[in-house]
């Protein structure tokens, strides 16, 4: 369905962003990659389904780098036509004993990285005709928890982001919408129910459990490729009028 596309897809050398790549690849995108995981894993994984793949190292932090990332995209694969914003760090702290320096890296990469990518890779798109921009936010762009004032704050942006492009991009052929995950089992989770588990002195398996009774009705996690299903419909012909959502899947997160 996406033959002759390519998505370009930040943070996927693990979790959410590589669900991503390889999904889009499995539906026949071309695919560059980014991130600072497993590189080599991550690009021998989208290389086996058979499709072209090329990788960056930008730092989302660097406005210069992820212009230069867009560009080479563009250089080595063609595109984007696809861009998927998906780059994201954490840290948990009450406001008044968060790090100032947590604090403008979970923005920059959070949400002004996403921005930076956009400016470049929306005139091409424009151009062309068509072009999708899937910005992956968070439950915690719709709502707030305690103790994550940057992450919610950026995510909050993201969601506000996508909104205002996807009006301005309104009649061209080009839609730019947002996907709210509730929680995912990403490294980056993973960590968070660690924390919780040494915290509280208890196991990792009941962190988890008491993790997703707080939060999630479903008890269960959604999956990076669920999400990225997702993302394949609004790449779809059936998404062509799906604009500006900030679409949640969440375990009902959001229904209480």
């Amino acid at each position: 369905m996406l033959q002759g596309k390519t998505a370009l897809v930040t943070g996927s050398t693990s979790g959410i962003g590589l669900g991503m790549a390889l999904t889009l690849a499995r539906h026949g995108a071309k695919v560059m990659l980014n991130g600072f995981g497993d590189v080599d894993g991550a690009v021998a994984q989208v290389k086996a389904l058979g499709g072209a793949v090329a990788y960056h190292g930008a730092d989302m932090r660097d406005p210069a780098q992820i212009e230069a990332m867009v560009r080479a995209c563009g250089e080595q694969l063609g595109g984007p036509d696809i861009l998927i914003n998906n780059a994201g760090i954490q840290h948990v702290a009450q406001v008044e004993d968060f790090p100032v320096e947590r604090w403008d890296a979970i923005i920059a990469i959070n949400l002004s990285s996403a921005f930076h990518a956009m400016r470049v890779a929306l005139p091409g798109m424009k151009a062309r005709g068509w072009g999708r921009v899937i910005n992956i936010a968070s439950a915690h762009g719709l709502v707030a928890s305690a103790g994550k004032s940057a992450y919610v704050a950026a995510k909050h942006g993201i969601v506000g982001l996508t909104k205002a492009a996807a009006l301005e991009c309104a009649t061209g052929g080009v839609t730019v919408n947002a996907i709210c995950p509730g929680w995912v089992l990403t490294p980056l989770v993973q960590k968070q129910i660690d924390d919780r588990a040494a915290a509280g002195g208890i196991s990792v398996e009941q962190a988890q459990r008491n993790l997703l009774a707080e939060k999630e009705p479903s008890l269960r996690f959604t999956t990076p490729e669920q999400l990225a299903e997702l993302a394949v419909f609004m790449c779809s012909p059936a998404g062509d009028n799906v604009l500006g959502v900030a679409w949640n899947m969440d375990g009902g997160w959001l229904a209480q």
